[in-house]
């Protein structure tokens, strides 16, 4: 197969799920490739040109075709829609967050928020109030992805007194619990939280 910048990217993301974002180089990269790494610059200029590839195909997994806001839809579940897929996008690949984080350049991520600040201000929010209920919600979901996806470390957890964290922290403890124990899931707090930023 030729090398061209779609089989480069397509390479990295195979490479990304198998070593994470610490073990990904272009050096790495143009061994999986069988070429040397000179070869990769004719077609991805830097590390920070790959990443931002990256990201575009990730999020692309979950926005080629952004659904539009229902007629009778109201604005904050639409957009509680918006960043789920974000989610999603990031959570299918290995440190996908920390990559979309990284890509600052990305047409993907300003399509996704100019569609979003643009809906928002078709329901009456502000310009001033729409951006920064985009740009939030944006962050807020990105960093949680990225804390989905740095599990502690084992040893740490295996030494962890937790017997101990309870009776220092028992107003946290007791939080946690009676949020889980009425049966709430993961995916429910991400909503919850995220419902949190976009209440209006």
């Amino acid at each position: 197969m030729a090398l061209n910048k779609d089989v480069v990217v397509e390479e990295a993301l195979r490479l990304l799920n198998e070593v994470g974002i610490e073990g990904l180089s272009l050096r790495s990269l143009a061994g999986r490739l069988a070429v040397k790494p000179p070869t990769l610059y004719w077609h991805i200029k830097n590390k920070a040109v790959l990443v931002n590839e990256m990201a575009e195909r990730i999020l692309q997994s979950q926005f080629q075709d952004l659904r539009r806001r229902g007629t009778d839809e109201p604005w904050q579940e639409w957009l509680v829609y918006v960043f789920n897929q974000l989610r999603k996008a990031m959570l299918s690949y290995t440190d996908g967050a920390r990559i979309v984080a990284g890509a600052h350049f990305s047409a993907t991520m300003s399509d996704i928020m100019e569609a979003a600040i643009r809906t928002l201000l078709t329901s009456s929010v502000s310009l001033r109030q729409s951006r920064l209920i985009v740009l939030t919600a944006t962050q807020f979901t990105i960093g949680h992805v990225i804390e989905e996806q740095s599990p502690p470390d084992i040893e740490m957890s295996r030494d962890f007194d937790m017997e101990q964290f309870a009776k220092n922290h028992p107003t946290s403890v007791a939080g946690i619990e009676e949020y889980f124990n009425s049966g709430k899931t993961v995916d429910d707090l991400f909503n919850d939280q995220l419902r949190l930023i976009i209440r209006e």
